[in-house]
């Protein structure tokens, strides 16, 4: 292994662990906020950073709203992605919570096939038994514990999953940076008329209150965090091959399990372990079966010269 590729798999690593940490915070922020409005907060900080970037960059016509449905289903599905991980950090253990979201990978993998056309492999179909018989695993306790709301991180899978997606069949519309701005400003147009409908429901997870000065401030925390563990993952992937530090992010569930150990005095029991080995050993197998066949593909072409 190279010195740079070596060091590509630390930053991943390190960026994986460290939005472990952003989700602790939205852990300990529980009833401050409703989750929909600490959403919308969160991609409309976005919005305004990415446009002011962009607009220096780019011009002020980069601003302009996206046509393309393709860029609302982006911003819709990250928007319902986060909400359903904000509020599943709130009710069940960090790293059980995590550990269902992981099955995020197989989903994307089914919807590519049902979506996309993309072929339909046999280790995709394993993989998902395997994965969905640990969510099954995973969740039989939290729903006895806190009945349907245990769905809460499939929600957060799914919604990523669509966004990954829609991000394959979206590709070219735009720069990366343009598109980054459209998924934070489509997810907060999204959210900005959802949270007031979610209040007028009466439920008391959606009630509005206006939040105490440091539940912003640490909402800003948690976005400053998350960037950077994003530009760490980005760092990553671009000094190694995308394949190859894909096992890095489930640095992210160890250090979930972690962080909810030591400040929340969440251990996760026997079965919630055999749960998480079922989910992370699915992961692994489509990544093996994924990248033997690029492995060969090398081979052939080391051998053809």
């Amino acid at each position: 292994m190279q010195g740079g590729e070596r060091a590509g798999l630390l930053y991943t690593l390190a960026g994986f662990m460290l939005l472990s940490v952003s989700d602790a915070l939205v852990k300990g922020l529980a009833g401050t906020w409703a989750a929909p409005a600490m959403v919308c907060g969160r991609y409309l900080a976005a919005a305004l950073l990415l446009g002011l970037v962009l607009a220096r960059q780019e011009g002020v016509a980069a601003l302009a709203l996206p046509r393309s449905g393709l860029q609302w289903v982006r911003g819709i599905a990250i928007a319902l992605s986060a909400v359903g991980m904000f509020m599943a950090f709130w009710i069940m253990p960090l790293a059980e919570a995590t550990t269902i979201a992981f099955t995020q990978p197989v989903l994307t993998a089914i919807l590519g096939m049902v979506l996309l056309g993309e072929p339909a492999r046999r280790e995709t179909w394993i993989a998902t038994a395997i994965a969905f018989a640990g969510v099954a695993i995973v969740l039989r306790p939290n729903l006895a514990a806190v009945g349907p709301a245990a769905l809460l991180p499939l929600l957060g899978a799914t919604g990523l999953a669509v966004t990954m997606v829609a991000n394959r069949a979206s590709r070219g519309q735009a720069s990366v940076l343009r598109m980054q701005y459209w998924l934070a400003i489509t997810a907060t147009l999204f959210m900005l008329p959802v949270v007031p409908l979610l209040h007028a429901t009466g439920l008391e997870p959606f009630q509005l209150t206006w939040p105490h000065w440091s539940v912003l401030a640490r909402l800003l925390l948690v976005g400053g965090i998350a960037s950077t563990a994003h530009g760490m993952i980005y760092m990553g992937t671009a000094r190694a091959d995308a394949g190859a530090v894909a096992p890095m992010t489930y640095g992210q569930l160890l250090g979930a399990t972690t962080l909810g150990a030591l400040f929340f005095d969440e251990v996760p029991d026997r079965t919630a372990l055999i749960g998480a080995a079922l989910i992370i050993g699915a992961g692994l197998y489509m990544w093996h079966a994924t990248r033997q066949p690029l492995a060969e593909a090398q081979t052939e072409a080391d051998v053809g010269r």
